[in-house]
């Protein structure tokens, strides 16, 4: 998993000086399918839920992706050694049973009808969903280097969650 992903980015270093690249997971936006609407689907159908708990990441919303990337075009045109491989993901870290359960309880405080609430989601391992790409079971990424470099502040992922959520409930 993701070795094409690398040999992507190396191409694109080998064959640009100036370039941005940047690495991500977990990313959802408000338009789409993602795992929060696939969540309060089933939440509303089922009375419980299995969730995997032990792949870690922080979800990562598209608009926070976009306003990252105009700010560091805009800085890199200003100075051309800020070019390079940035991490780039929301601040914090879940798993998807946490994310489940944050967006069931942001649904329920909003007044949505759930058959399964955030107490009804069980946690299981990855082991029992099994799938034929591998997936990482850390997505973490390190933003340091991303923050720094352009003076940013990378929000918590809830508040991108919350604010997609306020969206489409």
């Amino acid at each position: 998993y993701g070795q094409t992903k690398l040999e992507g980015e190396q191409l694109v270093a080998q064959h640009c000086a100036k370039h941005l690249i940047f690495r991500t997971s977990w990313v959802y936006a408000a338009r789409g399918g993602n795992f929060a609407k696939t969540m309060l689907r089933l939440a509303k159908e089922r009375d419980k839920l299995t969730v995997i708990d032990d792949q870690f990441g922080a979800p990562t919303g598209a608009e926070l992706l976009a306003d990252i990337t105009a700010h560091a075009i805009r800085a890199t045109l200003q100075d051309p050694a800020k070019a390079g491989l940035y991490h780039a993901i929301a601040g914090g870290e879940t798993t998807w049973h946490g994310y489940a359960r944050f967006v069931l309880e942001m649904a329920q405080q909003a007044g949505v009808e759930l058959k399964a609430g955030p107490q009804a989601v069980e946690a299981v391992p990855t082991s029992a969903f099994p799938t034929p790409a591998k997936r990482p079971h850390n997505s973490r990424l390190d933003t340091t280097k991303l923050q720094t470099t352009f003076g940013l502040r990378l929000p918590p992922w809830q508040e991108g969650v919350a604010r997609m959520l306020r969206e489409t409930l």
